[in-house]
């Protein structure tokens, strides 16, 4: 049908060779979410839970913590070229800041002749703004990679009937590195992109996108029958850490989220301030209003195949598990950033005044607001993560230094500043007994952390007791007359 998303998938105009000028705002967009990590973030903020479990994989610092299911390796294969011959983090968060501003650029420029570059400069700045972006920028997590793997991906896709090689290229990119990261994200974010593609008997970027989302995942896939029993099994065991896929309305629990909550679970919190949370509730609106723009420009596949991967990639986040993230959104965010930096862009050509300064106050305040909030969940963060090294350096005083071995409460980030292995006997992580850790305690140094009010395990109630910050250790030295 005239008019149709799939019908403009044959009509978008080939791309007219353009300067090189032409994509230094893009350069300077992506140049600023760089310095903006490094000054709002910084290089001081010690790693987190998740990210010790991924750079344990590589790094020589500590030895690997247990990986669960869910997990995949493309994020320690990223790091390893810093991990695998130094522990230092402020180097590691340097080289992610560099390496995800030239990733922006990379996923802005597969959007190229699709929309103007003051557009797709728009777009750049608005997902880079976002507190959530800019904080795990510099981050050993997967989100914001599938984000702009995703963010790539839509763009070569639409330009690969008059792109050419790159385009393709850059779609089988796109598609592997969004499989590297997160298999099941990139196969959600995916689905609009091969209906697309089918319906339209394009079968030759159908087969790129499903080759470079093979060749993402083929190690994930191996592995589950190597370690976790197959891939059927693998992926129960996933859905059952995330407390068991189902409808679960967390959409709410998102919007909580939003006031500077890394992770909402349980999520009872109060809503944000609206300052903080005006541009997640005008997302949607704003997304319908450039769809209707794009239909009534007869060209929409542009806009509506980014707004419909952009809702297939959001969709288990906000309606299957029952708690929230706000990086498990990155992907949406990065993918609904175009058309509505589309329609924004509008605005100002409008010829009217009153909206053009409505525009620019409210994209100040907005900036201001996230910039604000994403200094002080970094400094939060910041403080959280120096307890754990403050416990770990109690561990070292007392005796329990490598080879050593740590278990109980936030055991896997304080293991990891330790220098000692982890592991639990119950939980998502179980990968030892109580036996076992009686053993090794006859061995090794073993500690057993536990937090304020709780009783130590039974294993370990004839240890040595400590208070270290916020927990308590029982820990065990042979040799030492512990």
């Amino acid at each position: 049908m005239a008019g149709s998303t799939h019908a403009t998938l044959d009509a978008v105009r080939p791309a007219r060779s353009r300067p090189a000028p032409a994509a230094r705002p893009l350069a300077a967009v992506a140049a600023a979410f760089t310095l903006a990590q490094l000054l709002v973030v910084g290089t001081g903020l010690g790693l987190g839970w998740d990210e010790t479990v991924y750079v344990s994989q590589v790094g020589h610092h500590a030895p690997a913590a247990f990986f669960s299911a869910p997990r995949a390796r493309g994020v320690s294969l990223l790091v390893a070229p810093v991990t695998s011959w130094t522990s230092s983090t402020a180097l590691l968060r340097l080289y992610l800041a560099l390496l995800s501003g030239l990733a922006l650029f990379w996923a802005l420029r597969a959007w190229r002749g699709l929309f103007p570059v003051r557009v797709l400069a728009l777009a750049g700045g608005l997902f880079a703004s976002l507190w959530v972006t800019l904080f795990y920028g510099p981050q050993a997590m997967p989100n914001l990679w599938v984000a702009l793997g995703a963010l790539a991906a839509v763009g070569c896709f639409l330009r690969a009937r008059t792109g050419g090689t790159a385009a393709l290229w850059g779609l089988a990119g796109g598609a592997a590195l969004m499989a590297w990261m997160r298999p099941v994200d990139a196969v959600w974010a995916a689905l609009p992109l091969c209906a697309a593609g089918l319906a339209r008997r394009r079968w030759r970027p159908v087969l790129v996108l499903s080759a470079g989302l093979a060749a993402g995942a083929v190690e994930w896939v191996a592995e589950a029958y190597a370690r976790y029993g197959g891939l059927a099994r693998r992926l129960a065991d996933g859905s059952a850490i995330q407390g068991g896929l189902g409808w679960h309305l967390a959409v709410v629990d998102q919007l909580r989220s939003l006031g500077g909550r890394t992770l909402c679970r349980p999520c009872a919190d109060a809503l944000p301030h609206p300052l903080y949370a005006f541009w997640w509730c005008a997302l949607p609106p704003l997304a319908v209003l450039a769809a209707v723009v794009a239909v009534r420009a007869r060209r929409p596949a542009p806009t509506l195949l980014p707004l419909a991967c952009a809702a297939t990639a959001a969709f288990p986040y906000l309606f299957l598990i029952g708690y929230a993230a706000p990086r498990f959104l990155l992907p949406a965010y990065a993918l609904l950033a175009v058309p509505v930096a589309d329609v924004l862009a509008r605005l100002p050509a409008a010829r009217r005044p009153r909206a053009r300064v409505l525009l620019c106050a409210g994209l100040a305040v907005h900036l201001g607001a996230q910039l604000t909030l994403a200094h002080r969940v970094a400094g939060t963060h910041i403080r959280a993560r120096e307890a754990w090294a403050r416990t770990a350096a109690e561990l070292h005083r007392r005796g329990v230094r490598p080879p050593c071995l740590l278990t109980g409460h936030e055991a896997i980030p304080v293991a990891y500043a330790a220098g000692c292995a982890s592991a639990a006997t119950a939980g998502h992580n179980a990968n030892t007994t109580r036996a076992a850790l009686t053993r090794a305690a006859q061995r090794i140094p073993v500690a057993a952390l536990v937090p304020p009010g709780a009783a130590p395990p039974g294993y370990a109630r004839g240890w040595t007791p400590a208070a270290a910050g916020a927990v308590r250790l029982y820990y065990v030295v042979p040799g030492a007359g512990s």
